[in-house]
């Protein structure tokens, strides 16, 4: 699970990185608004934790860029104001849920872990380009309609790629992705996933570009 926390209080900061650093989970932390920005248009994360007041940007306009982008995202704001109307307006601009400070850190990671659980279950489990199919469910894909043998790295990898069809995904990205799964992966091992599903998807006219320096992109001819 990828989770971004956004907030520029570097206790507060402290205490939420430390609660959500575990098994399974990759957390990224940052303090300002405009750079947060940034990490939202160009990374996929399955939840993110917004704190209203930052420096550059506040929370109110990240949220309102974020959805202007069709990202659905699920997004807790973090906020001191507790009035009835702030809540209202947050939850209207696109927010998933609403949490004033100060608040229960075991709530906190409760509201998560629900956030992400409907998240998931909000994405399609089919996910197609051209011919190729896409089950993330059931972990499974195929080619004009024949199963394609591939590993659960390559499996995530493909899904990665299918999900950002069309656009560029750094090495830098996938290795973030797939570390979070609870292994290290190195840009070598990235370079062997890509290579392999080329292979397996060519038949297909599915395309794994290299953009050098850049990344990959999925293409359909």
């Amino acid at each position: 699970m990828r989770v971004l926390i956004v907030e520029d209080d570097p206790l507060l900061a402290d205490v939420l990185f430390h609660a959500f650093r575990k098994p399974g989970y990759t957390v990224t932390h940052e303090n300002n608004g405009k750079r947060a920005d940034h990490l939202l248009a160009a990374h996929e994360f399955d939840v993110v934790i917004l704190d209203m007041g930052l420096p550059d940007l506040d929370g109110a306009e990240i949220l309102r860029r974020l959805r202007h982008r069709k990202n659905n995202v699920p997004v807790l704001i973090l906020t001191a104001r507790d009035e009835v109307q702030d809540r209202v307006k947050g939850l209207d601009m696109g927010a998933d849920d609403y949490l004033t400070k100060p608040f229960d850190i075991h709530e906190l990671e409760a509201r998560v872990r629900s956030l992400i659980r409907r998240g998931h279950s909000a994405r399609s489990a089919q996910l197609q380009v051209g011919s190729l199919c896409l089950d993330t469910v059931g972990h499974l894909a195929t080619l004009n309609g024949k199963n394609l043998d591939l590993s659960a790295r390559e499996l995530k990898v493909l899904e990665i790629l299918v999900l950002r069809a069309g656009r560029v995904v750094s090495k830098e990205q996938l290795c973030e992705q797939l570390s979070g799964l609870g292994e290290l992966v190195s840009d070598n091992a990235i370079e062997v996933y890509v290579y392999r599903l080329r292979k397996h998807l060519k038949p297909g006219g599915i395309h794994i570009r290299t953009l050098r320096g850049l990344g990959y992109m999925l293409e359909n001819d």
